[in-house]
């Protein structure tokens, strides 16, 4: 049988590449804006591309947030992509001060000259810009570093190229949520995990071999509840 994903749509642009890739890997996936099956799902997969706040606020509107922290409570395993996994966190600088999910400890912040001293200060210029001649945003082939213990990277190796492209990237409050991380000038989280929770920052249906292994594994892995 089949395994079933509920995959929350809340209008961002990139659900059916996220939905196809899926599938491609022999899942069964149900988009919804209900927040009743949301609360009911086996497993859920938020995906999101564009801005933090204005993603926050479609979900609130939708009373999308509140399911979400509840089917989590539930031990229901959920997946964040890119921007979905950004909204796991506390909060985030983005355009203004945001508030999250709250799922993980933590914020997101924008690449920029202080953060490549490990300072958490953000730029109010959301313009293009350069790093140490590293281009924000932050877009194409990167590494993933990680221990190859944790299931969701079961069978990728580490250094295997993942594709990228945000601005901002999440800084959890604690070491043990992180899974995976990446050089970009500095070494930020690629892949996070906390109970039942994980985030992607990169796009795994853009990662090909990559990508679709991390989103079987998810579709594989075992509830704990």
């Amino acid at each position: 049988m089949k395994q079933t994903i509920t995959m929350i749509d809340y209008g961002t642009s990139n659900i059916r590449s996220a939905q196809k890739a899926f599938e491609y890997v022999g899942a069964k996936v149900t988009l919804t804006t209900d927040p009743e099956v949301v609360r009911r799902a086996d497993k859920l997969v938020l995906p999101g591309v564009g801005a933090f706040g204005a993603g926050m606020a479609a979900l609130r509107e939708r009373g999308l947030d509140t399911a979400v922290i509840q089917a989590v409570q539930q031990g229901i395993p959920l997946l964040g992509i890119c921007l979905g996994m950004q909204f796991l966190f506390d909060d985030s600088d983005e355009m203004g001060a945001h508030e999250g999910l709250g799922l993980i400890p933590g914020h997101a912040t924008r690449f920029n000259e202080q953060s490549t001293a490990n300072s958490q200060q953000s730029t109010k210029n959301e313009e293009p810009f350069t790093i140490h001649n590293l281009k924000v945003p932050h877009m194409g082939w990167n590494q993933i570093e990680h221990d190859e213990t944790h299931p969701l990277l079961a069978g990728v190796p580490s250094d295997s190229y993942a594709y990228f492209v945000h601005s901002y990237y999440c800084l959890p409050a604690n070491e043990t949520d992180i899974i995976a991380k990446t050089d970009y000038g500095i070494r930020f989280t690629a892949v996070v995990g906390r109970d039942n929770i994980f985030g992607i920052q990169f796009h795994p249906e853009k990662s090909q071999q990559v990508g679709l292994r991390i989103l079987k594994n998810f579709v594989e892995m075992k509830r704990t509840d």
